[in-house]
């Protein structure tokens, strides 16, 4: 999926092209955010925490820059107690396993979604080693136990 990244990425261009020095465009979850927030600091972004969707599982800073979260914790289909992702693995034609999250941040929405499913679909080991080959991309991953795991740049507050 990149429709969403891709619809973020536009309407963030329609309004720096009509003079808004500033925002942030929610897409469904798909943010992308340019420029300085109100109070002249940067966005403050919480990451969604899937197994407890009130407290989230940390706080990103940014500036020029996306964030997009692909998961199953939203959409999915509990099936005899089994839940099934949203997100097919074209590799089997069954719904991607292993992971609950998967978190990209990077300076285009397009591209952040593209990866956020794609490593979703890879699984952490695979997922983690592709994300640390691209320069200036950065990715967090919840397994199925909870755990986390980031590339090695990524600052999240707590």
């Amino acid at each position: 999926g990149i429709g969403k990244g891709y619809a973020a990425n536009r309407a963030k261009a329609i309004m720096i092209d009509a003079g808004v020095h500033g925002g942030i465009v929610n897409a469904g979850g798909d943010l992308t955010a340019w420029g300085q927030s109100p109070e002249g600091s940067e966005w403050g972004i919480a990451i969604a925490n899937p197994v407890m969707p009130d407290k989230p599982v940390g706080w990103l800073n940014i500036k020029d820059l996306a964030v997009v979260t692909s998961g199953n914790y939203e959409r999915y289909a509990l099936i005899d107690g089994v839940r099934y992702a949203h997100i097919i693995d074209p590799r089997t034609g069954w719904p991607a396993c292993g992971l609950t999250s998967v978190t990209v941040v990077c300076s285009d929405a397009e591209l952040a979604d593209a990866l956020a499913t794609a490593v979703f679909v890879m699984g952490k080991d695979e997922g983690l080693e592709l994300i640390n080959t691209l320069e200036g991309i950065e990715c967090l991953v919840i397994d199925e136990e909870g755990n986390w795991f980031a590339t090695e740049n990524l600052f999240i507050r707590h």
